[in-house]
């Protein structure tokens, strides 16, 4: 815990890199410790989730742009809940974080206890462990000095690996030790004692009969029956008739229609949720029919989630590709994948449901920080650029330092502009190697080698912004 301390005090002071993933590791070692301690056996699932949450925490040490690190830490703190309280069922999942921030308070106390229980009010035990530390960094210290001294690269190696100690931003370091220290003890007291939220029962409603029960669902599976043989004609007639008949364009067609399919595909989820809440199931023929009609809706379901996809394919052929188009696709191919889960579950049994849509969010997220939202956003512009001569600089010029790869291939004067705003961004190269990003250090080779060209200034951007092809 004191480790966690002092490594959040010591590296998280210039940004997030490395060392959000290098603080977090010996909070996961003195959880473990204190579960073992408190009598607990680390579980299978356990284990998935813990290395799950720290393979998240890579995120920021490898991209630059800040929504998907953001995604990536919020996800590796449920699955961190998940790790120390354990649990399989929907409270479990969904209420593990809580117990979490409830133990930030009740750590502390326990941690107090727990050093005064152990030293026993002696002064001995404390004298021989500060005695130890002091006598350790005195010779890390004269010998460092010495060392760095004799020779120039050393010296430069230990400046380089060193994080900053100086006194310059104090408060702000204490503020990291006692946070960093009370996240510590809030995952040891947590693991030590979880609360067991599967003993938390969530009562089904009342059964319905057949008739009553069935009846809205099969008009809502006859209306998602009829909407996807209307797109099946439209994929295999063409377009083309369907916006004469229509007078849409292509690319209005397809925004129209993408953002009300995610909405049915959440609605959908909602209504199988609430269905088998009130499901007939009085015996096996019950639970059969009940099978057969949600099956059939989720089914339905599936190729509505496909339109939705193929809605947004041409809706970046026309527009190109943004953070909010590719965030909310993502988030739609999830919900598909959530779907055909819960038809696996009618067929298998749904004791495995709760913790592998968890499982499953949590490889989406990784999985999405990974592939460099970013980058992809300014290969397909760029890509697009390319084929049709459109780019839209000004939105380019926010993208993060992931984006330097592809946009690196634009033609003067618009690679100039766009990365420009990058490396203004960007500011002087005196980040910290635990506080960088591999995108940001990549970036700053790119830019390094190649820099924009000093002739192309603002008023040229500026003036590129009016033209219609960069807009």
């Amino acid at each position: 815990m004191l480790a966690t301390g002092v490594l959040s005090m010591l590296l998280l002071d210039g940004g997030l890199g490395i060392n959000l993933l290098l603080a977090a590791i010996p909070a996961g070692l003195a959880a473990y410790f204190a579960g073992r301690a408190a009598g607990r056996r680390p579980r299978a699932w356990s284990l998935v989730w813990g290395i799950g949450g720290l393979g998240l925490l890579a995120v920021p040490a490898l991209r630059d742009a800040d929504w998907p690190s953001f995604l990536a830490v919020t996800a590796a703190i449920g699955l961190g809940s998940l790790a120390l309280n354990g649990g399989r069922t929907w409270p479990a999942i969904l209420l593990g974080p809580i117990s979490v921030i409830n133990s930030v308070v009740t750590g502390v106390t326990w941690g107090w206890l727990g050093l005064r229980e152990r030293f026993g009010g002696a002064r001995r035990g404390v004298g021989v462990g500060l005695r130890s530390l002091v006598v350790s960094v005195l010779l890390l210290l004269v010998f460092g000095a010495l060392f760095a001294g004799a020779d120039a690269a050393f010296a430069d190696l230990l400046g380089d690996l060193v994080p900053d100690t100086s006194v310059t931003g104090g408060p702000v370091r204490v503020v990291l030790l006692v946070a960093g220290l009370v996240v510590a003890l809030a995952a040891a007291h947590t693991a030590a004692a979880p609360v067991r939220l599967d003993r938390v029962v969530v009562r089904p409603g009342t059964p319905r009969n057949r008739v009553e029960w069935a009846l809205p669902l099969i008009v809502l599976t006859v209306l998602f029956a009829a909407f996807n043989a209307v797109q099946l004609v439209v994929l295999f007639g063409g377009y083309d008739a369907v916006l004469k008949k229509t007078g849409q364009t292509y690319a209005e067609y397809a925004r129209q229609g993408f953002w009300q399919l995610l909405i049915v595909t959440l609605l959908t989820l909602l209504v199988v949720v609430f269905a088998l809440r009130w499901a007939p199931r009085d015996g096996a023929g019950d639970r059969k029919f009940v099978r057969g009609v949600l099956g059939t809706l989720c089914a339905l379901a599936l190729v509505v989630v496909a339109s939705a996809v193929r809605r947004m394919d041409m809706y970046v052929e026309a527009y190109g590709l943004t953070r909010l188009r590719i965030s909310v696709l993502a988030g739609e191919l999830w919900l598909g994948l959530v779907i055909v889960l819960i038809m696996a579950a009618g067929v298998w049994g749904a004791r495995w449901l709760p913790r592998v849509v968890a499982a499953s969010a949590a490889v989406g997220v990784l999985a999405f920080g990974l592939m460099s939202p970013d980058g992809l956003i300014a290969e397909n512009n760029v890509q697009r650029y390319e084929d049709t001569g459109k780019f839209d600089i000004l939105y380019a010029r926010d993208l993060s330092a992931d984006a330097v790869p592809a946009l690196d291939k634009l033609k003067e004067p618009a690679r100039s502009c766009v990365l420009s705003a990058i490396a203004d961004e960007l500011g002087e190269d005196d980040t910290p190697w635990y506080a960088m990003s591999w995108g940001e250090a990549r970036a700053r080779d790119i830019l390094r080698d190649d820099p924009p060209a000093a002739s192309v200034d603002e008023s040229v951007c500026n003036s590129l912004t009016e033209v219609p092809e960069y807009r």
